[in-house]
């Protein structure tokens, strides 16, 4: 995957249409997740689509989230998310202002609201994994 500040140039210069397509193809990029793992407990809830995260953690500390959507934007939504936080220290994740690193993409503006509504619920519950390795 791209860095989020290669991926932000490339979009500001895209119309709607491309946004989204360039969304679904993030989406596309993400780690496989193995379909045992999107089970109650991992799904996000408050998300339009079924959106399923799973922490995780590496031999170094570091987080390393899986996830996955049975929606092509909303899955490369829950891809730019994770752009910001994969494989970093949970310390470093609750340093993270995950929306202000998300806020030049405008997705609020791009997309319906149906789309977006579950990204502060994404962001929580990264937040809260990341909590519960960092204690």
């Amino acid at each position: 995957m791209q860095s989020l500040s290669d991926l932000q140039d490339e979009y500001e210069f895209l119309e709607p249409d491309d946004r989204y397509r360039l969304l679904i193809e993030l989406g596309r990029e993400l780690e496989p997740m193995p379909d045992a793992l999107k089970t109650d407990a991992t799904l996000v809830r408050g998300c339009s689509a079924a959106v399923w995260v799973y922490p995780t953690t590496r031999d170094d500390g570091t987080l390393h989230f899986l996830a996955d959507s049975n929606a092509a934007i909303t899955k490369g939504i829950i891809a730019l998310v994770l752009l910001t936080v994969q494989d970093q220290q949970p310390d470093a994740i609750l340093d993270t202002d995950i929306e202000a690193a998300l806020a030049p993409f405008d997705l609020r503006n791009q997309l319906s609201s149906n789309r977006t509504q579950g990204i502060p619920n994404m962001i929580a519950l990264i937040r809260e994994t990341a909590r519960r390795y960092a204690d």
